[in-house]
């Protein structure tokens, strides 16, 4: 029987871009049967951090979004709860040392690492800790994970769970991805201060690279590369999309030169999809929304014969395999 060995890439999209990847990767998991935790690699940015760490544990269910009884209202303002914590120092010496002074020497993004701001991620990591376990968020799945950060002092990716990186907990490394400069303070791991892994790409796909062994599949659930935008889509969600775009597309040809023969899927939301998402992924009222606009999308993107070639071609097979092992 052939082998088929799968990666998962989960990029970045604020709250609605996790309730997206939630949904879809269900849609995929209900149509082949396949089982996300069983990629050979899962790369998460972001919200994809959070639900990587989800997938790793087998907690990726309903239940991850909504609770027995909930209406709208109480998922929103749970997610909430999680996501908008205040207390604690804002640095700003560490804002001045490391994002305003190289900032002003090459101005762009960097001028906002390390700024002040009203919030601090460790809700994120009490969130996955509250999915997962306590025991299970304090250390590191068994099976290869990366969860990507960017470290404001090296003004590098941090991709926790590789070589050549500080340990962390998976609580923790998700806080750091997830920390949205500007709207969350950076997060210290281990002395160092991190930020959103998104500042330098909302996917990271070339991590995949680091596997052992060629991939025949790669699969990319990317929340913020969309094909085709909302006739609606303000000026700054077109801007996330190509700029998310154009890194994924170099990303995905640094895959395909290393691995001729590996098959890449890319998922994103569709402008229907996208309407129920924008114009404020972090609008957690939007999040059910999105999870049912998504469920319907993906009936007709995975019906899609380009699409699904493919995902039968390899899921499938996968799933036969791990059954017969």
């Amino acid at each position: 029987m052939k082998v088929t060995r799968v990666g998962l890439v989960l990029g970045g999209g604020g709250v609605t871009g996790a309730s997206y990847e939630i949904a879809t990767l269900m849609a995929v998991q209900l149509a082949t049967g396949w089982n996300p935790d069983s990629a050979e690699v899962v790369v998460g940015t972001s919200s994809g951090a959070f639900v990587s760490a989800l997938v790793r544990h087998d907690s990726l269910t309903l239940d991850s979004l909504v609770h027995p009884g909930d209406e709208r209202s109480d998922v929103a303002e749970r997610i909430r709860g999680h996501l908008y914590q205040r207390g604690g120092k804002r640095n700003v010496g560490k804002w001045v040392r490391h994002g305003i002074a190289p900032g002003l020497r090459r101005p762009g993004v960097t001028l906002f690492m390390g700024s002040p701001a009203p919030y601090h991620s460790q809700g994120l990591a009490q969130w996955v800790a509250s999915q997962i376990g306590e025991d299970a968020a304090s250390t590191w799945p068994d099976k290869p994970t990366a969860i990507v950060a960017y470290d404001i002092e090296s003004r590098q990716r941090a991709a926790f769970g590789t070589a050549n990186h500080p340990e962390a907990g998976l609580a923790e490394a998700v806080a750091a991805s997830t920390a949205i400069p500007l709207l969350f303070r950076p997060y210290p791991i281990g002395g160092r201060l991190y930020v959103d892994g998104g500042v330098a790409s909302g996917t990271h796909a070339d991590l995949v690279l680091g596997h052992d062994r060629p991939l025949d599949l790669v699969l990319i659930v990317a929340p913020m590369a969309a094909d085709l935008n909302r006739k609606r889509a303000l000026v700054h969600e077109k801007m996330f999309d190509r700029v998310g775009r154009k890194s994924l597309d170099e990303e995905i040809a640094l895959i395909r030169d290393a691995w001729p023969h590996c098959d890449v899927v890319t998922l994103t939301p569709s402008p229907s999809v996208q309407n129920a998402m924008r114009p404020n992924p972090m609008d957690a009222g939007r999040a059910v929304p999105t999870f049912m606009r998504t469920l319907i999308s993906m009936k007709r993107k995975l019906a899609q014969p380009e699409v699904w070639s493919l995902l039968s071609d390899h899921l499938e097979t996968a799933v036969h395999r791990s059954r017969a092992g």
